[in-house]
């Protein structure tokens, strides 16, 4: 697929054409990954972070929200509990805290790897080499660094460097997570002010130059204590929308130019259309949904964008839920660790 026939079909409003086009990836998927979904269990460890982005509600600059750090019994209670639903994943995530230090977190991976056989996925933002090669040798399996949009110009507007640090996230960041063996994840948002079709294209074939292990993507949702979600000047007369339908566009082309990745139904999408979000993307591409492990009194504090589905839901009715979802659809339920396949393996 070039990016003539890519831009194409994120234009596409034909909903016969889109039907034929949801199919066509269903049955990739179907064919390359299975009808297994794989459930990976979310820990939201901490809502702090040095890092103003202009997009995100847990950015330094929100003095709206109560911050808090996970101790480690209350994320080792969340393991367990992954255990027990039958996760084959447990995946860390944070904002970019030096609070959750290289030593700290070291010893957590350390256990969960001698007390479980659960894969353990970080998601810690940009940290330096030392940390990630740490954590590496601690066991951890996988990293998630989204890398939002491939236009520089628009990542500098969206991410400032953090004093004279700056980020090169899209090359740097992730073949580095690679050369220390990692399986590593990536990903964008939809809809950014100023990202305009050519550059949701381009994301999208960068996927396949990347040779990413899983790809997320979901859409740009505005947070009114963030600069963009107060409004931005910067919308791109070729903008694309931040809609639901675009979010699945977007699914189904990434199977399609990535037919072995791992691609999550997200809960930004799930967000959007509570009723059957997450199962729309799950027919139009995805193989992977992420419940909620995190206790409910910090949940609500990570509020990386406002309405989030299922903030008020247990870890237990989360599981039960999905995976009733899963099985209305005629899917199963994954078992395992649930990697990308080592025949299909850099």
């Amino acid at each position: 697929m070039n990016r003539e026939e890519v831009i194409a079909w994120l234009r596409e409003e034909d909903e016969e054409k889109l039907q034929n086009l949801w199919r066509r990836v269903d049955d990739m998927r179907r064919g390359h990954v299975g009808e297994q979904v794989h459930l990976r269990g979310l820990i939201e460890i901490s809502n702090i972070c040095v890092r103003c982005c202009s997009y995100c509600g847990i950015g330094s600059e929100n003095r709206r929200i109560g911050r808090y750090r996970m101790r480690e019994d209350e994320i080792l209670n969340c393991v367990r509990q992954a255990v027990n639903f039958g996760y084959g994943t447990v995946v860390m995530q944070a904002g970019e805290d030096y609070g959750i230090t290289r030593d700290w977190m070291t010893g957590i991976i350390r256990r969960i790897k001698g007390e479980t056989e659960l894969a353990v996925t970080l998601s810690l933002s940009e940290r330096p080499e030392e940390d990630l090669a740490a954590w590496r040798e601690a066991g951890a399996n996988r990293y998630l660094l989204r890398f939002e949009t491939s236009n520089r110009m628009l990542y500098d507007r969206i991410h400032p460097p953090l004093g004279e640090k700056s980020s090169d996230r899209f090359a740097a960041i992730l073949e580095n997570l690679k050369k220390l063996g990692y399986e590593v994840g990536s990903g964008i948002m939809i809809g950014i002010p100023g990202q305009t079709y050519e550059d949701l294209a381009r994301d999208i074939l960068a996927f396949r130059t990347l040779d990413l292990d899983m790809i997320g993507v979901g859409p740009f949702i505005p947070h009114p204590e963030t600069s963009l979600g107060q409004g931005s000047d910067d919308v791109a007369a070729d903008q694309v929308p931040n809609t639901e339908k675009m979010t699945y566009k977007v699914i189904a082309l990434t199977r399609l130019v990535c037919p072995e990745a791992n691609i999550p139904s997200t809960t930004a999408l799930a967000s959007l259309n509570k009723a059957d979000g997450r199962e729309l993307g799950l027919m139009r591409g995805a193989n992977i949904v992420m419940p909620n492990l995190t206790p409910p009194q910090y949940r609500v504090m990570y509020e990386i964008y406002p309405n989030k589905a299922c903030i008020n839901e247990t870890s237990e009715a989360c599981a039960s839920c999905l995976s009733m979802r899963i099985l209305n659809i005629g899917r199963t339920v994954g078992s395992g660790q649930g990697g990308r396949l080592k025949s299909n393996m850099r």
